[in-house]
């Protein structure tokens, strides 16, 4: 990946690696950026949080009259696989089962927010035992129709149509006195998994041949872990970032006084409390490369013009010539806003 390339021709040669065939995904990963002289860990972390970000919030190709390609669709905790037909004739689900698996084992960032129906059935759940909800039907004009068959209230004219139209479409009859609750089951199950089956294979198909599907298939304790909840996502510094005044400073960085220390690390920790949990994935993937948390954050607060990082030993250097907390914010969100552009080192 070139990152001197604009982001849609990145995006492509993102896609090119993981359509390749016969790679042996849970080899050593060794990522190398061109235009970009950084080596190392960061730099496996910076392209596997890349891969899943696209993933979870879309390419930005135009694969079919779209500035962003989402993969899937729908609200947190009830996304399901977009249904469009040029994803799947382009094998993308295909390229998401190894993307998702890649990740997975080398312990990078996971899809989150996946609906629970669409998880069971991916590893193997029958498709007419699966739990699904109202909400697990991303079209929201679709949604409304099958909303109409809840209850028993009557329906209009104009209300009785709308489901007679979704339901000839989808080969099914008419709504009827006798049939509305089943006809209710029957577009909800064809909106939710029907339309999605064949992207379903092909997620299924890619995790395989990373050899993680097997693994998630006999220990099914472990598949919340891959496939977390969007809440379970949520980030908590404050226990994982180490006192920014003990250690040993190194010996190209000028020592700094404890006032300043305490000074600029409290400024830290508002931002912590204010930031919003996009922000805080995005500090965390400035800090260490994704958006993962270790079991301990490094701090180092010293003499230098503007924030920087140390990704492959999760250390954040801070400036210690800040004095209100409106200056740290400003640098910081210019920190965030570098993410995708590398490691500066060109």
């Amino acid at each position: 990946m070139d990152l001197r390339d604009s982001p849609e021709d990145q995006e492509r040669s993102l896609i090119c690696f993981y359509k390749a065939q016969k790679t042996e995904w849970a080899s050593p990963l060794n990522c190398k950026l061109e235009g970009d002289a950084a080596v190392g860990e960061g730099v496996n972390r910076f392209f596997l949080s890349k891969s899943m970000t696209l993933l979870q919030f879309g390419f930005h190709i135009n694969f079919g009259n779209t500035n962003i390609t989402r993969m899937f669709e729908g609200e947190p905790d009830h996304l399901t696989p977009s249904t469009a037909q040029f994803l799947l004739e382009s094998d993308m689900f295909l390229v998401a089962g190894r993307m998702m698996g890649h990740s997975f084992l080398h312990s990078g960032p996971c899809i989150s927010g996946l609906s629970p129906a669409i998880t069971h059935v991916l590893f193997g759940g029958s498709p007419e035992t699966t739990t699904i909800q109202i909400e697990d039907c991303p079209d929201i004009d679709i949604r409304t129709t099958i909303q109409l068959l809840e209850g028993n209230a009557e329906l209009t004219e104009q209300e009785e149509k709308a489901v007679f139209d979704l339901a000839l479409s989808w080969d099914l009859p008419g709504v009827t006195k006798s049939n509305r609750k089943w006809l209710h089951e029957r577009l909800l199950f064809h909106a939710v998994i029907s339309r999605t089956s064949r992207q379903v294979k092909q997620l299924r198909k890619g995790l395989k041949e990373t050899m993680v599907w097997p693994f998630l298939k006999e220990r099914a304790d472990i598949i919340p872990t891959f496939l977390p909840r969007t809440s379970e996502a949520a980030l908590n510094f404050h226990d994982c970032v180490a006192d920014p005044g003990g250690g040993r400073e190194d010996e190209d960085e000028d020592e700094c006084c404890l006032e300043d220390k305490c000074r600029v690390a409290g400024y830290l920790r508002i931002f912590f409390e204010k930031a919003s949990c996009a922000q805080l994935k995005a500090l965390l993937q400035f800090w260490t490369g994704w958006e993962l948390l270790p079991s301990e954050l490094t701090l180092k607060v010293v003499s230098s013009d503007f924030p920087k990082s140390a990704t492959c030993f999760e250390t954040l250097r801070l400036p210690a010539h800040y004095h209100d907390y409106e200056a740290f914010v400003t640098d910081i969100q210019a920190c965030l806003n570098s993410i995708d552009t590398g490691f500066g080192l060109v």
